[in-house]
């Protein structure tokens, strides 16, 4: 049948109206952003004209760093709104929910706008307003006293999202001399970043969605997943391109609502599925010969495993389909719940893609389960086989798609290795092993004396928090803690000193995320300095502009970080000071001017030429525009070939073909050519890891894939036992950000639990009913949701909600927090009663009296014992629970839990760890990527 073309959808009003001249635009042009005029929606139906002052920023909502544009008044200084900013090369001009919600946050009425200390005891919700000069002198003297005694493992900064750690931050531990940099990542994404890294080297994917013939997302990717929007909407040029989509996931999320195909797994058993799509592809000869035999390390696996064979590629090409002959799509179906024919069906689709397969994994299969590194490792394999490794369309290793500056002044790495970090059972942990460190303080493997968390809220995001709590509230284990926040949370109320730090758009900082083929660099800036700085004002420090603002004294961390440093040497006899001078004006203090007007016109290839042909300085360039596109279509950056000059006093090896100059590999050889390759020992895609086989893990050193922990097998629906999957995120919230959003509270402030009919019909509930879910270390009570759009057996529940505050007027967003009564009932026994959900409050924003919901969802997390992954290190978020209808004393939203059983079952887990030493008494393979990593010297372990 035809299909009639698509009319543009105008209201029909303004179907007669005469275009205007040059057509419609989307966006204020450059030229007019500091002097932008439009009509006053609020007096709508009037047409009352208001001017603006655009100024670009970075959003802070997501990891994505999408371009955001302020509307600033320029007579009264406030932000009327966020949009877009089309110069942005990642996002386009283009938000999804939480970019406009910045507003929120500038505007909270309960935001922190005042340094504050705590009075009584740590917890008590007692604290008094300080100077910013007495809080940084208090805690330099601290930390300078902890570097001069030899105690550099006492100092530790938790970061929960970072904005530019590596370009800024790394420099300020390096120069204090300190292994201290902690992470949430654990938590997150570390199982796919390492199975990611096992292969090529580098630890995110980077998918062409645009130019893509099939997308195969794990996860609710599209909708809600990581870089929402930026690849959501070339997922979509992809689909209008004819891309088919493939969505693997358990529950039926908008995305995969709207794929070709859905397959809904069993958690944990991804991998099995990716090994029976490989399988088709090696058995019906679909892969891409000539890319395995010039990018795997095929021969380093002969020559390990099969010494006896020759070495050819024929050999292995012999012997791969032997390696996988029992993951048919038969054994998967059995494993995974999915058809054999559709696996069939999708494996001959990636097939033909003919290089052309964009895929990615983050958080949910790898994340929630026991060995899920391996999910990563089985979907790069595919990947791989097909040839698709930074084609066009393809799926490129990370690095290549980012650009990350090198900052002046960058100290060199410090001598010491920080066990509460990395401890030696983890050697392969992929980043530290955060969400383990009360664990490690109980056992008395060290103790803190100044503890920094910056965007990080352990007791409400990690597993465990109670034990968290202790942890915080006893001094002898934490002497010090300064939380670096712009708003309450569970976290800020265990602190020391509570100092307020900007949102997203009231600081400096550099981003740039692998959105799409391509290198793009964006510069987060404080809207209201710059803003108020081009009427003509000048401000020593970012925190009297906001004052000047009127939001208060709420500072960035790049000038909190320059003062702390020059308080700690104060004369520079520690060697410490010298990092934080201008480059330019030794012996004066670094600005934010200084630092990156120099990481500007040195480190940001082709911007001082851009800056030039405006006749403006790279600065001011970046601060006008706000991002900038250093190279588009990256592609194929393996094959880069080694300049003559790089070339010069290399030499390779006769069996490898690994390029060594000056004792590190800078390349590979491949048929002749002396190519970069990639930055894996083997210099190649390594399939066989030699890494996993020297560390201990010699039976996982092939994409493989690892039962979960709570595999179906372990799951004993007759006595009521489910599968909790509590990974999910909804597209609305931002993990423990968007607590001080009204919209975006407005918008989802619930998170039930989602209930197949068959099994609802089992338990005798029903849509609002309550329900007890028993984990291994206690209990919580949710309301039921009962839907078609999750597995019989599996029971899920997001965890964007269950916030909670312990005082009726501050500590917690009042937006979003349910007040609770929280107490100890016995020895490590603990229970948790909401008083009352969100209720309407007054302030300075009319909308607070406003509120309508009540709902603050359910704190699950605290429920949940810790389950370090015994290679990865990452904490395996599935929980293998029981459901009861709630007794007569339960109540929506009660949490039992009990740290003792929790420490318990940290024992068990570390117990599977097998530690370092390996090879040449390390610590952990010198080649495998670690955040801030140390001087080598600190890698090798006493004899």
């Amino acid at each position: 049948m035809a299909v009639r073309p698509h009319a543009e959808p105008l209201h029909p009003a303004a179907q007669s109206l005469t275009p205007p001249g040059g057509g419609l635009q989307s966006f204020p042009p450059t030229d007019r952003w500091d002097d932008w005029e439009e009509y006053d929606p609020r007096a709508w139906p009037k047409k009352v004209a208001r001017r603006y002052r655009l100024v670009p920023t970075i959003c802070f909502n997501c990891e994505a760093a999408c371009g955001l544009l302020a509307y600033v008044d320029p007579q009264t200084f406030k932000i009327q709104k966020f949009e877009g900013n089309p110069e942005h090369p990642g996002s386009r001009g283009r938000n999804c929910a939480k970019g406009p919600a910045t507003l929120n946050q500038v505007e909270d009425p309960e935001r922190i706008r005042y340094p504050l200390k705590r009075k009584g005891r740590r917890g008590a919700g007692e604290w008094v307003r300080v100077s910013w000069d007495e809080a940084l002198d208090d805690i330099a003297g601290r930390v300078r006293r902890a570097l001069a005694e030899g105690r550099q493992n006492e100092i530790m900064y938790h970061v929960g999202r970072p904005g530019h750690e590596l370009v800024y931050h790394q420099r300020i531990l390096h120069a204090w001399g300190i292994d201290g940099h902690n992470s949430h990542t654990n938590v997150c994404s570390a199982s796919a970043r390492a199975g990611y890294a096992f292969w090529h080297g580098l630890d995110r994917p980077s998918p062409d969605h645009a130019n893509a013939r099939f997308i195969l997302l794990l996860s609710s990717h599209l909708e809600s997943g990581h870089y929402f929007n930026p690849h959501a909407q070339r997922i979509i040029e992809g689909k209008k391109r004819g891309a088919k989509v493939c969505v693997i996931d358990t529950r039926l999320s908008n995305t995969a609502s709207m794929a070709d195909y859905w397959l809904s797994t069993w958690p944990g058993t991804e991998a099995a599925l990716l090994l029976a799509l490989c399988q088709v592809i090696i058995r019906e000869r679909l892969y891409d010969r000539e890319f395995l035999r010039r990018w795997v390390n095929w021969a380093e696996y002969l020559c390990e495993e099969h010494p006896d064979r020759p070495c050819t590629f024929e050999t292995f090409e012999a012997i791969l389909p032997t390696l996988y002959a029992d993951y048919t799509p038969e054994f998967a179906e059995r494993e995974c719940g999915i058809a054999a024919a559709i696996l069939v069906e999708v494996a001959r689709e990636v097939g033909r893609s003919g290089g052309a397969l964009a895929t990615h994994v983050w958080r949910n299969a790898a994340a929630g389960n026991l060995g899920g590194w391996q999910v990563a490792r089985a979907l790069e394999l595919l990947v791989v086989l097909v040839g698709a490794v930074a084609t066009p369309g393809g799926t490129a290793p990370s690095l290549y798609n980012k650009a990350i500056p090198t900052p002046p002044l960058m100290p060199p790495p410090a001598k010491v290795w920080s066990e509460l970090l990395y401890p030696r059972e983890y050697p392969l942990a992929f980043f530290e092993m955060s969400f383990l460190l009360p664990h490690f303080l109980k056992e008395g493997r060290g103790k803190l004396d100044t503890y920094f968390t910056r965007v990080y809220n352990p007791v409400w995001t990690n597993p465990d928090g109670l034990s968290w709590i202790e942890t915080l509230t006893d001094e002898a284990k934490v002497g010090l803690h300064v939380c670096l926040t712009p708003i309450w949370s569970e976290t800020a109320w265990f602190a020391d000193y509570v100092l307020p730090m900007g949102h997203g758009s009231e600081r400096h900082d550099l981003m740039s995320q692998e959105t799409h083929a391509a290198r793009w660099i964006g510069f987060r800036q404080p809207v209201l300095r710059v803003a108020l700085e081009k009427q003509g004002r000048r401000f020593a420090t970012t925190w009297e502009a906001h004052l000047a603002a009127g939001i208060g004294e709420v500072w960035e961390e790049d000038e909190f970080w320059i003062e702390l440093s020059w308080r700690i040497d104060p004369d520079g006899t520690l060697g410490i000071r010298k990092y934080f001078e201008a480059p330019e004006r030794p012996g004066e203090k670094l600005t934010v001017d200084d630092f990156y007007g120099w990481i500007f016109e040195h480190s940001v290839p082709g911007l001082p030429q851009a800056a030039g042909r405006e006749g403006v300085t790279p600065l001011a360039y970046m601060r006008k525009y706000g991002a900038f596109l250093v190279e588009d279509g990256v592609y194929r950056t393996h094959e880069k070939a080694l300049s003559p000059t790089e070339l010069d006093g290399a030499s390779v090896d006769p069996v490898s073909g690994v390029i060594v100059k000056g004792g590190a590999a800078i390349g590979v050889e491949v048929a002749g050519e002396a190519q970069v390759g990639f930055p894996t020992p083997s210099r190649k895609l390594e399939f066989y890891s030699k890494t996993l086989k020297d560390w201990k893990w010699p039976e996982h050193a092939l994409p493989g894939y690892i039962r979960s922990h709570v595999h179906w097998s372990q799951i004993d629906r007759a006595k009521n036992e489910f599968l909790l999957l509590p990974t999910f995120r909804l597209p609305t919230l931002i993990h423990t950000r968007s607590g001080n959003s009204k919209w975006l509270y407005e918008i989802s402030h619930s998170n039930p639990l989602w209930l197949h009919p068959k099994d609802a019909e089992r338990l005798e509930a029903r849509t609002n009913d309550l329900l007890k879910v028993h984990t291994e270390i206690g209990s919580f009570v949710d309301r039921v949701w009962v839907t078609e759009s999750i597995r019989p057996g599996i029971i899920a529940c997001s965890h964007h909600l269950g916030r909670w505050r312990l005082a009726e007027e501050t500590g917690g967003e009042r937006w979003s927090t349910a007040l609770v009564d929280l107490k100890p009932v016995g020895p490590g026994q603990w229970r948790m009663r909401q008083i009352h959900g969100i209720r309407p409050f007054k302030s300075e924003d009319p909308d607070s009296g406003r509120i309508f919901w009540e709902d603050a969802g359910v704190h699950q997390n605290l429920t949940f014992p810790v389950q370090p992954d015994p290679v990865s290190g990452q904490h395996c978020w599935h929980q293998k629970v029981r459901l009861e209808r709630p007794g007569a004393e339960d109540r929506y939203g009660d949490i039992v839990v009990d740290t003792a059983k929790a420490h318990e079952v940290y024992r068990r887990w570390l117990a599977l760890a097998r530690p370092a030493p390996g090879p040449g008494n390390l610590r952990r393979p010198l080649w495998l990527p670690r955040a801030y990593k140390p001087d080598p010297s600190s890698y090798r372990m006493a004899e």
